[in-house]
């Protein structure tokens, strides 16, 4: 697996400060496949100063002109499709269908948004005596996870760009190759020298220097709650702007009328994408007591048409199969029902954990509570409407879910009393351009479309 061993800063690729690197493991098969440099707080701040030098020019530069170098990036990403797709499945372990058409497809189409978007965003406006200017934030910081490693970097880094910001970029230590690739693009594209850089390294290093750096405006994280909230701390601290896209724990609510086979269908695959490795995942699955049982078959049968080593795939890392394997046993130990699965390792190599539905669920017990991050499905009944609110919104997360009623109009009713950031309708479609974030501790700030773009930009107001 080629990769570099140099960090690309100000528009070259350039050793790091350090020797340290980090090795990239297949999961797999756990074979280490590559090595990056790991970098230190002199690189970042190598990396920030480049991009602190090359914002005065980019932010002048006009929207028309940013918005070609995006369309630029899209068709560079596009050409390097399938390089992308087999770099994912190496690095993070998806199935390379899934690969080929959502970790490397998707971004593309957010590229080509936001090309779009920024030569017609309106960047100022007249409100009585008063020109008001939407102008870039400044010098980005953006952290980005693992488990859709080039989707997470085009939604922070493309409407940063669009809006007028440069970038310095972190991507998580287990997939680095892909944000190398993702380098390689916007080279391709022909941004300008110092508005997108890259620094690998590992979080409570690189990670951190690049929260701290003082050249730094706004960072924008995507990850676990708990670093989330120390992030937030260090910017409030600095009196920085923050985006956080952070934990979830989302109901799949199915009211009752709804098509309970195509619900619970759905809510299955939806899980079990991406090997559970998915913020917004409806992993917890809500029926009426009435039709329980028949639920819990169907989820049965469901689950089976999910082969460990084909459609799902590994999780990331030794760390995180022992994790999702920890939180199995406790469902296990709290008294929840195991009806797939379990938490025995399916196969002797690789971090794989069989896909896994839970019963007889209640609200309280971990498993319910806890963001899993893997292939695990919890079913809980409710007796009535009102109460299946109130469990779908017992947890401290709220970044998505999705209800299923009889007509679109119940199922609407229903999410609009949801304390969740995106709810799909009756199956709706993934949309790139509707705003993506969550409520309460699923961050704040949100992504995608131009709302995405809003969170790169700061108010000024001119009176005449």
């Amino acid at each position: 697996m080629r990769a570099h061993d140099e960090m690309y800063i100000d528009g070259a690729w350039r050793p790091a400060a350090g020797r340290d690197t980090i090795a990239v493991v297949n999961p797999a098969d756990e074979r280490v496949i590559a090595r990056v440099p790991a970098g230190t707080a002199e690189d970042v701040d190598a990396a920030v100063r480049a991009a602190r030098a090359a914002f005065p020019a980019w932010a002048a530069t006009p929207p028309a002109e940013r918005a070609a170098r995006l369309t630029a990036l899209a068709d560079a990403l596009a050409a390097r499709k399938d390089t992308l797709a087999e770099t994912i499945t190496a690095e993070l372990g998806s199935p390379l269908p899934l690969s080929q058409m959502v970790h490397a497809g998707v971004p593309v189409l957010v590229a080509a948004s936001y090309a779009e978007l920024a030569a017609r965003y309106a960047f100022e406006e007249r409100i009585g005596n008063s020109t008001v200017l939407l102008e870039p934030v400044g010098v980005v910081g953006a952290i980005t996870p693992w488990n859709y490693p080039l989707h997470q970097i085009v939604a922070k880094v493309a409407p940063a760009l669009a809006a007028g910001c440069t970038v310095v970029l972190k991507p998580a230590e287990d997939t680095p190759l892909t944000a190398q690739l993702f380098a390689e693009a916007t080279e391709a594209a022909g941004l300008p020298p110092g508005v997108f850089n890259l620094v690998t390294g590992l979080g409570p290093v690189a990670g951190q220097a690049l929260a701290e750096h003082e050249g730094v405006d706004l960072v924008s994280f995507t990850g676990s709650t708990a670093v989330g909230k120390r992030i937030g701390a260090i910017a409030g601290a600095a009196v920085k702007r923050v985006a956080l896209e952070l934990g979830g724990k989302s109901a799949n609510v199915i009211l009752p009328g709804a098509d309970l086979a195509k619900a619970v269908n759905v809510g299955i695959a939806n899980v079990m994408t991406n090997s559970g490795q998915t913020c917004s995942a409806w992993t917890r699955m809500l029926v009426d007591a009435e039709r329980y049982d028949e639920a819990v078959e169907l989820a049965a049968n469901a689950v089976t048409k999910y082969v460990v080593g084909e459609r799902v795939g590994p999780l990331v890392n030794a760390a995180q199969q022992a994790r999702v394997r920890g939180y199995i046993a406790r469902g296990v130990e709290e008294g929840a029902r195991l009806i797939a699965g379990g938490p025995d390792a399916p196969l002797e190599t690789g971090f794989y954990v069989s896909p896994t539905v839970f019963a007889d669920v209640t609200p309280d017990m971990t498993i319910a509570q806890e963001e899993i991050f893997g292939p695990v499905v919890s079913i809980l009944r409710y007796e009535d409407v009102d109460d299946a609110l109130r469990i779908a919104n017992d947890t401290v997360y709220g970044l998505a879910g999705a209800v299923w009623a009889a007509d679109d109009e119940e199922a609407v009713e229903f999410a609009r009393r949801m304390d969740t950031g995106q709810v799909d309708i009756n199956g709706g479609r993934f949309n790139p351009l509707a705003p993506f974030g969550g409520y309460k501790q699923s961050g704040v700030g949100r992504e995608l479309g131009p709302h995405g773009l809003a969170e790169y930009l700061q108010t000024k107001s001119l009176q005449f």
